[in-house]
């Protein structure tokens, strides 16, 4: 790609056409092809049951009805790097094309959502939807090293439409804490565990926390091994936040506030749901072309795991933000 401005599909959106969504995927672990997509077109429980490998996915769509959707929008194309997950994909969630390479979406697509978490792909995944100038929700993590952020942040500056986000910003259990513990004092210490790779899941407890202590965090210091760590998060308020980083864990959705005049243990509990509104937000963007939050803090966020990531490899260094 050439450092010219990309010609990028103008936001907002019509609102009198439906939005044509394509789907890629997918990464080991990662099931978000079929959720996200069930999400937005409905599904089917059945197909689900016999196709989909991830019964968390299915425990969760079993609470909802089948022709729940999000209106306006469909995905209409779907691209998997296995064909075989492509077509089971399609089949749970009702989507009429399966593509056997992503390019063969360009032309037929009005956004791209790219469902897969391990942020060194995502650039070359990006790439020729970025030069069709094709609006992109990225999951997480966006990017895991700083040539990439810096890639994805000019992007941006250059006025191209990407977002990219975990689902936990987005639980409602956490909401009503969002930059306010008033009741809880003056926010000394937060913690969190994490299952699994801090390079893949680490955006999970970040942005679980990210909204509650806002923007400005100083540094960010890894201690321990590779898969069982923990983390020490500096932030200008004078607060502290550790996440246990453990590769075996089984995460529970808990997160634990403590103040100067009390604390508070919060449970998250609505996967559909907070995947829901993380795509609503997304949809939204591409109809208002208004983002429901800066991307600069998407862009401390990707500091954050990309420091996380220096400090292991460098001898648990604490790294500025």
């Amino acid at each position: 790609m050439t450092n010219d401005k990309p010609h990028t599909q103008a936001l907002p959106l019509s609102l009198e056409s439906p939005i044509r969504l394509g789907m890629m995927g997918m990464t080991a672990g990662n099931g978000h092809p079929y959720s996200w997509s069930a999400i937005v077109n409905g599904f089917c429980l059945d197909e689900f049951k016999q196709l989909c490998p991830f019964p968390g996915i299915i425990e969760y769509l079993s609470k909802e009805k089948e022709t729940q959707k999000i209106s306006g929008v469909q995905v209409t194309h779907v691209y998997c790097n296995q064909l075989e997950d492509a077509e089971k994909v399609a089949r749970c969630a009702m989507i009429p094309n399966v593509v056997d390479a992503p390019e063969k979406m360009l032309g037929q697509i009005d956004a791209l959502i790219i469902a897969t978490d391990i942020g060194s792909e995502h650039v070359e995944r990006a790439r020729p939807f970025v030069e069709a100038g094709l609006p992109l929700f990225i999951d997480k993590p966006l990017c895991d090293n700083r040539a990439d952020l810096q890639f994805f942040t000019r992007l941006v500056e250059q006025g191209y439409p990407i977002m990219s986000s975990s689902s936990m910003r987005y639980c409602k259990e956490l909401r009503p804490y969002h930059g306010n513990c008033s009741e809880l004092g003056s926010l000394r210490h937060v913690f969190v565990p994490m299952a699994k790779q801090w390079e893949t899941y680490g955006i999970h407890a970040l942005e679980a926390i990210y909204p509650i202590m806002g923007p400005g965090f100083v540094s960010i210091q890894s201690l321990g091994e590779a898969n069982a760590r923990v983390l020490l998060l500096k932030h200008r308020s004078g607060c502290l936040a550790t996440i246990a980083s453990i590769y075996d864990l089984r995460y529970g959705g808990a997160i634990c506030l403590g103040g100067t005049h009390g604390h508070k243990l919060l449970q998250t509990s609505d996967t559909y749901q907070a995947f829901r509104d993380q795509l609503l937000d997304f949809i939204g963007f591409l109809r208002s072309g208004i983002r429901p939050y800066p991307f600069s803090e998407t862009e401390e966020l990707m500091r954050l795991i990309i420091g996380g990531i220096e400090s292991q490899q460098q001898g648990n260094i604490e790294v500025l933000i």
